[in-house]
């Protein structure tokens, strides 16, 4: 079994993810040291609490309320209206990743030592987590400001014996599974409501999973892209590295070596090198310009990666607690902008990388450029061969296209107009989900046409590395040589899509 620490400084998107998908045999705990730094916060709140200085959140309303003034009497009955009050999500629940993620996420940020509360709170949330008791979060309801407060709401709720929650695999009431796991139920005191509220995990937990997703995706399209080389006869000129270092983007450059290794030995390149046999200069964008174009894509991906590393360890609620001077104050690292901003540049490079797939698709099932059957089919007429496949991911990359258009640029007031600027960061996050499903299917798509161009182009074979590749689908999907339903072909090829399989080939 291996211990992840959680301690609010060092939690990384890969100890993130094995705290995720790899239950249980990774557990998460917060170190002593860390137990001490939010005792000496805590104080400081303790303090405050019995005081008559006003402190928004403990002693005070929220929101448009914060000038309404809390008595001493009604300062624990305070946070668990709060709580009660923001659990009114919509929709469907979040996932079990998600929900995983959230959970680890939140005692990451509360273990930070800035947030005033108890170390008891982080650890029934990690406590929660390593017993996999997930609190049934509706994933509708937040607009990325004041953080995610009605999803982080719905998680506190379980947390305090209320709402609902998974365990063992079943549904029931947040009490119960606390009681059947052997979970004591918080019980809240002064700013600790509001401290569980008030952040940016729920939106954080999609978009980084969205980027492990997203960079697998990144590398099966570069696989699928040296397929659809060999299967079109097209040029490695264009991934000369002296190319790419003329114009030093980082993902350019990965891109290009990753298809000069892919296509490296390809028998079907060296049989059309010569002028005479193939007397085209250059091949179309979608071939000779993906190391610019997934490279674009991979750079954002890198851009959004470095974004959620920033947030993963950081103090996202309010107000913040500074122990060594014992100032509280009030502030807005709880806005969603820079996790909204990055979930949408992430949504563009999914839906730049599920567009220019979908276009080899095109070139490699169209007669008059795939230089191969019409449709990638013997008897073209009597069968339609590949021809709805292109038309599948053609509806994907639209559906795709439309779901990437902006949220961060949009806000709605709320609160009265106390938050009249919010991020709209949750919509943001939320579509990566579908969006991911739908270039898994784009992707998948393109590595069945690819495989079956090469296989019209046998006895000639494919790079040595891209080889490989063919053979994995064709452990999925056999040769189409008459018409057959091939939608249980795309889901197989999907599915190795997400798992990474196609990735890993890249090593």
């Amino acid at each position: 079994m291996a211990t992840i620490v959680i301690d609010g400084e060092s939690l990384t998107l890969e100890n993130l993810y094995r705290l995720v998908f790899d239950f249980p045999e990774s557990q998460a705990e917060i170190p002593a040291s860390v137990r001490e730094r939010m005792a000496a916060s805590r104080a400081v709140i303790d303090r405050l609490a019995e005081s008559e200085a006003a402190v928004y959140g403990v002693n005070t309303g929220f929101g448009k309320l914060a000038t309404t003034r809390i008595s001493h009497d009604e300062i624990r009955h305070l946070q668990l209206n709060l709580v009660r009050s923001h659990a009114c999500g919509v929709g469907e629940p979040l996932g079990e990743a998600a929900t995983r993620a959230m959970l680890a996420l939140r005692a990451n940020a509360l273990a930070k030592g800035f947030s005033g509360v108890r170390p008891i709170v982080a650890e029934t949330l990690l406590a929660m987590l390593n017993r996999n008791v997930l609190p049934v979060i509706p994933s509708q309801g937040s607009v990325g400001a004041s953080g995610d407060l009605a999803p982080l709401a719905h998680l506190a709720l379980a947390a305090i014996g209320e709402g609902e929650a998974s365990f063992d695999g079943r549904r029931m009431a947040g009490g119960e599974a606390l009681r059947a796991s052997g979970i004591a139920p918080l019980v809240l005191q002064a700013k600790e409501g509001l401290a569980l509220l008030n952040g940016t995990q729920a939106m954080l937990a999609l978009v980084a999973l969205a980027v492990r997703d997203a960079e697998i995706a990144a590398d099966t399209a570069d696989v699928a892209a040296s397929l659809s080389l060999d299967a079109l006869r097209g040029s490695p000129v264009a991934f000369d590295e002296r190319i790419a270092d003329a114009r030093p983007h980082p993902g350019h450059a990965r891109v290009a070596e990753n298809l000069r290794r892919l296509n490296r030995g390809s028998e079907i390149r060296e049989s059309h090198r010569a002028p005479e046999r193939d007397p085209r200069v250059q091949d179309p964008y979608s071939l000779r310009c993906a190391p610019q174009v997934h490279g674009a894509a991979r750079d954002a991906i890198a851009r959004v990666r470095a974004t959620a590393e920033i947030e993963l360890n950081s103090a996202t609620d309010n107000p913040l607690v500074f122990a060594d001077s014992g100032d509280v104050l009030s502030g807005g690292n709880f806005h969603g902008q820079p996790l909204a901003m990055a979930a949408d540049h992430l949504a563009l490079a999914l839906a730049t990388l599920g567009g220019i797939s979908e276009r080899r698709t095109e070139q490699m099932t169209n007669p008059q450029s795939s230089q191969l059957p019409a449709f990638l089919v013997r008897h073209a007429g009597l069968n339609s061969g590949f021809m709805i496949l292109q038309v599948t991911a053609a509806a994907l990359a639209s559906e795709t296209k439309a779901l990437a258009a902006p949220h961060s640029a949009d806000s709605i007031p709320t609160s009265a107009n106390q938050e009249d600027y919010v991020s709209m960061g949750m919509g943001a996050a939320r579509r990566l989900e579908p969006m991911i499903a739908n270039l898994r299917n784009i992707l998948a798509i393109e590595l069945l046409a690819a495989a079956q161009g090469i296989d019209l182009l046998a006895p000639l074979r494919p790079g040595t590395e891209a080889r490989r590749a063919h053979e994995m689908i064709r452990t999925l999907s056999k040769t189409l040589d008459a018409d057959r339903s091939l939608s249980a072909d795309i889901a197989r090829v999907a599915g190795s899509v997400a798992r990474g399989e196609f990735a890993a080939l890249l090593g």
